[in-house]
């Protein structure tokens, strides 16, 4: 009696042995007939689906030696840096030694949790990062934070050099302040105005608002404001966490010689952290001192003693 196992090995033998030439050239002749004289596949060859191609963004997730992911995270944020340092390759004069108020939406607009967790503490992550990169990248320049909180201006940090102060003042209000009531521009930039009032003229007056509400509540016309910004050389910049506001606009011009670029609205959060850490890099220098007026006794030569 044949082993069935042999029967197994001889009858299936015919199927492994290579193909001849007629079979060579059936294969052949089917590679083409799947493709068209154009390039494209032929109606019945196998399609390539668009969501196959999606490039995600876990997919070049590596896991460091304990299993997490710091690592690429770290590298993904030090790509960001070199990027926004890189974006304008063009040699200008920037300033190096700044004044910059930071101010903070902390109406009941910023409970809404369009942005995770919510506006309020993503709003808070994002000042404690945006005041390390900031003294990293201007070491020898200030800055002051200042909060928007239920229709007044709260001081948070005064200003100064130190990041550890701001970064305390910071995390001592994550837990004390709940945001609450309307915001207003004018208190908060009136409060601003005050802090680089009495700042050198050698440095650069700045400030950064952070917007969550649509809406001002202001004790006076805020384009008196606006006007007095102008004059005292301060120039604004705003990131709008919801949608873009007409005197927010009007606020930025004036206050950058007609340049709207300064004021952006968020798409994401991750669209929210660049814009607020454009901030971090020194603006273009120019010469903004004040001109003296002319007094009536100019060109008289002094008496001789």
């Amino acid at each position: 009696m044949a082993d069935s196992d042999e029967d197994f090995v001889l009858s299936s033998s015919g199927d492994d042995r290579p193909k001849g030439r007629g079979g060579a050239a059936n294969s052949r002749r089917s590679t083409r007939k799947s493709k068209r004289a154009d390039g494209a596949p032929a109606p019945g060859a196998t399609k390539r689906e668009k969501w196959e191609d999606i490039q995600r963004s876990w997919d070049n997730v590596v896991e460091g030696a304990d299993g997490s992911i710091a690592g690429t995270v770290i590298g993904l944020l030090e790509a960001t840096k070199r990027k926004r340092l890189l974006r304008d390759t063009t040699p200008i004069q920037r300033g190096i030694i700044r004044h910059l108020v930071l101010i903070l939406d902390l109406s009941s607009a910023m409970l809404e949790k369009d942005l995770r967790p919510t506006r309020f503490l993503l709003t808070l992550r994002y000042a404690r990062d945006f005041v390390t990169e900031y003294f990293e990248q201007n070491p020898i320049s200030q800055l002051s934070i200042i909060g928007m909180h239920d229709g007044l201006a709260l001081r948070i940090s005064d200003m100064g050099g130190n990041p550890a102060d701001h970064l305390t003042a910071l995390q001592e209000k994550a837990f004390t302040v709940e945001p609450k009531g309307a915001s207003s521009l004018q208190n908060a930039l009136e409060m601003g105005r005050a802090e680089l009032f009495h700042t050198p003229t050698h440095g650069t007056r700045e400030v950064l608002l952070i917007f969550g509400a649509l809406s001002s509540s202001d004790p006076g016309d805020i384009h008196d404001t606006i006007s007095s910004l102008v004059e005292d050389r301060i120039q604004v910049r705003i990131v709008g966490l919801a949608a873009q506001v007409a005197v927010c606009r009007e606020l930025v011009m004036k206050t950058n010689d007609g340049d709207e670029s300064g004021y952006g609205v968020i798409l994401d959060e991750g669209h929210y952290r660049e814009l607020m850490m454009a901030a971090t890099t020194p603006p273009s220098h120019k010469d903004r001192r004040k001109e003296r007026p002319k007094s009536p006794h100019d060109g008289i030569p002094l008496p001789n003693r």
